[in-house]
């Protein structure tokens, strides 16, 4: 099994309504990534520096960042706490931010193990990116309802 030929990438490209600097804050900034994302975050970036967010209670990713090019591109490892696929580092996210008519063009892609891993990724980030947009262009994406929601443990 050759896990290199076997991968699958979720990729997205996002207009977001602020500058490139303003939306690198709210990748790298432990308390402005919160507000898009996760309930707890520990960032350092740089290469080599840690990456976890707990995302929801008791989901917990974990990585280290790999290429930290402010604020231009950033590529961090990413992987599940006690996972069996998508083990901790075992998938990379690779973030492109480029000006753009007065914004940010963001691609983002995240590079997973499978299609099954990718799917489930897909459904995640088409939750989270579009409140990344929102945080970042200085509006107030909520709370996020995965968290409210969310079962007491």
């Amino acid at each position: 099994m050759n896990a290199a030929t076997e991968t699958v990438a979720y990729e997205r490209t996002l207009a977001i309504d602020a500058s490139p600097e303003t939306v690198w804050e709210f990748l790298v900034d432990p308390e402005k990534a919160k507000r898009w994302m996760g309930i707890d975050m520990e960032l350092d970036p740089q290469s080599g520096g840690i990456y976890r967010c707990e995302v929801i209670p008791g989901h917990t990713a974990r990585g280290e960042f790999v290429t930290v090019d402010k604020p231009r591109r950033l590529v961090f490892t990413w992987g599940w706490d006690g996972a069996e696929t998508v083990r901790p580092g075992s998938s990379t996210v690779e973030i492109d931010l480029t000006p753009e008519d007065g914004g940010t063009a963001l691609r983002f892609v995240h590079t997973l193990p499978d299609a099954e891993s990718a799917a489930s990724h897909k459904q995640g980030w088409d939750h989270y990116l579009p409140r990344l947009e929102l945080a970042a262009a200085g509006g107030d994406p909520g709370a996020d309802p995965w968290v409210t929601d969310a079962p007491s443990m």
